[in-house]
């Protein structure tokens, strides 16, 4: 293998080619970046850059290291297609760019509102959505957040700081249900309170209000919310549209096995758009989370090379966190809709403690916990040398 190229140039695109280099490839790597900035870090969009407390210097993944990687970076380009007979990527502008192996990390972007747009309504997924979110929140304004999830919730966190008037409305009874169940998705849903952030359940959007610019969000219920600024926090797509008909099987973002091998050899795909077998898990998963997109390329990367890796343990175990109101949760494992919760630790009411999620035998298989970060590395630890489950 002589000439790999990688489609994204985010942290797991950036994370392919380190791992690439690694492990001792020494040909051509081209990266086909989107975006036309250099990779840069994503969770402090939410939080310290929408905050203003870091500069878009402070974001930068290089390192002065990354430097001898060698690789072709084609920032601001488009991928539109890949002819998988040839490795072959389609540039936007008719490039043909051909390779021995292929590496899809292409990311996901932000769901929005089918229809006419309004000025004042925002996603937060890029640098660009940041910078321009972080120019209308002032104080002064008032804020409504659609959906109640870790981005959203955590932008409401940042806002509230700011001292932003913010209501935050999430369509399900309990924010967080499906990733922590409902008692816990209830418990983390007191957070908003403790910053006077007006929570909203149980009603969904119905429509935004205002001609050219967003005055009011409507609800289902039939109310209606001030708005100066809107965001929308309604989960995120796969970019993977580019790749219909390609022959590379699709299935909620590209379909592969746990080392990310899709079903065309010498293409494999990582990150937020890779919809992989799993260890510890029945069903595979797509996981749009920051340790995924550091781990999951360096698996994929052996696997492009033919030669065998074998991950820690933990790597096979999903794993996020996510910074509000003051305060750190964080979650490993897979939760079923069987499982039953127990607080073995600390004190809820805090929100300084530790549960254990257990399936219908009792056996561990999930573990949350907010503010309790040595407890949680051990148990996370504890779940991850248990058996896997066959794929």
């Amino acid at each position: 293998m002589r000439a790999v190229t990688v489609v994204g140039a985010s942290l797991a695109g950036l994370t392919a080619v380190r791992a690439l280099r690694d492990q001792g490839y020494d040909g051509r790597i081209t990266v086909v970046g989107e975006e036309a900035h250099a990779p840069y870090d994503r969770p402090p969009l939410s939080k310290e850059y929408l905050a203003g407390t870091v500069s878009e210097a402070d974001l930068k993944l290089e390192t002065p290291e990354d430097a001898s990687l060698g690789a072709d970076w084609r920032l601001g380009r488009t991928a539109t297609a890949l002819d998988t007979a040839e490795r072959t990527v389609v540039l936007d502008d008719g490039e043909r760019i051909v390779s021995d192996g292929v590496v899809l990390a292409t990311g996901a972007r932000a769901r929005c509102l089918p229809g006419q747009a309004l000025d004042g309504v925002h996603t937060l997924r890029t640098l660009d959505d940041a910078i321009a979110l972080r120019k209308v929140l002032v104080p002064g304004s008032r804020l409504v957040v659609i959906g109640a999830g870790f981005i959203g919730s955590e932008i409401a966190s940042t806002a509230a700081g700011m001292g932003i008037e913010t209501d935050v409305v999430e369509a399900e009874p309990v924010p967080l249900r499906k990733p922590l169940g409902l008692e816990m998705g209830r418990l983390c849903a007191r957070l908003h309170a403790t910053r006077k952030v007006r929570l909203h359940t149980g009603a969904g959007l119905a429509g935004l209000v205002g001609s050219d610019r967003v005055t009011a969000v409507r609800l289902t219920d039939g109310r209606e919310l001030p708005a100066d600024v809107v965001v929308l926090g309604i989960g995120a797509s796969p970019c993977v549209d580019w790749l219909i008909g390609s022959g590379v099987e699709l299935a909620n973002g590209v379909r592969t096995d746990a080392r990310g091998v899709t079903n065309i050899p010498e293409v494999v795909a990582v990150g937020d758009c890779a919809n992989s077998d799993r260890a510890h898990a029945a069903e595979p998963m797509r996981l749009e989370h920051w340790t995924n997109a550091v781990q999951q390329p360096i698996v994929a990367a052996s696997a492009l090379l033919g030669r065998d890796y074998t991950p820690p343990a933990h790597h096979g175990l999903p794993y996020f966190w996510s910074d509000q109101y003051g305060h750190r949760i964080q979650f490993a494992g897979h939760r079923a809709e069987d499982s039953t919760v127990e607080v073995l630790e600390g004190d809820v009411t805090a929100f300084d403690f530790l549960a254990v999620y257990r399936d219908p035998a009792g056996t561990p298989v999930a573990v949350l916990a907010i503010d309790r970060a040595r407890s949680f590395g051990r148990w996370r630890r504890q779940l991850a040398g248990r058996p896997s489950t066959s794929n």
